[in-house]
């Protein structure tokens, strides 16, 4: 088989140009933020943490997307490094609350440019009536998984979704 047929059914899968554009959006983060910054993921915490002070771990699995034991461990390598603290609360023993501390909130800073550096970067790659439909669409596929995580929606085929689009 010739590497144009091998290639053919991932240029146009959804799922597979998806994982593409995650890793193409990793690539940039890391090329804007540098080899020696935060990870791609460890900013994605810091950046959850610092919108939602205070949450426990398991609702910033539900923020970040990331699951629970991968986030349970980013938790517990940036509390090593200083950057969070956690604090068990008051209304439940077992629940674990996540906030930033100083030094957290200057390394979330030194990376916030390099991030949103990336995402202008990969939106400037598509014309200006085109930015708003993907993101439209990639919220639209977001909010199913938000129902599947929050136990809200059976697993079926959702209904579809119709986006405005200016042609």
């Amino acid at each position: 088989m010739s590497a144009s047929k091998d290639q053919k059914p991932f240029a146009r899968s959804l799922s597979h140009l998806l994982k593409r554009a995650v890793q193409y959006s990793v690539h940039r983060y890391v090329e804007e933020v540098g080899k020696d910054g935060l990870t791609h993921r460890q900013f994605t915490v810091l950046s959850a943490v610092d919108a939602h002070d205070g949450k426990s771990q398991t609702e910033l699995v539900g923020i970040t997307g990331i699951d629970r034991s991968t986030l349970a461990d980013l938790v517990a390598r940036l509390m090593a490094q200083g950057y969070l603290q956690r604090r068990r609360t008051k209304e439940d023993a077992r629940t674990n609350s996540v906030r930033l501390t100083p030094v957290g909130k200057k390394m979330l800073k030194s990376a916030q440019g390099g991030a949103d550096d990336a995402d202008k970067a990969m939106l400037g790659m598509l014309s200006a009536s085109d930015r708003k439909t993907v993101v439209d669409a990639l919220a639209i596929i977001a909010a199913e998984m938000d129902k599947i995580d929050n136990g809200t929606d059976a697993p079926k085929a959702p209904g579809k979704v119709r986006l405005k689009r200016k042609i």
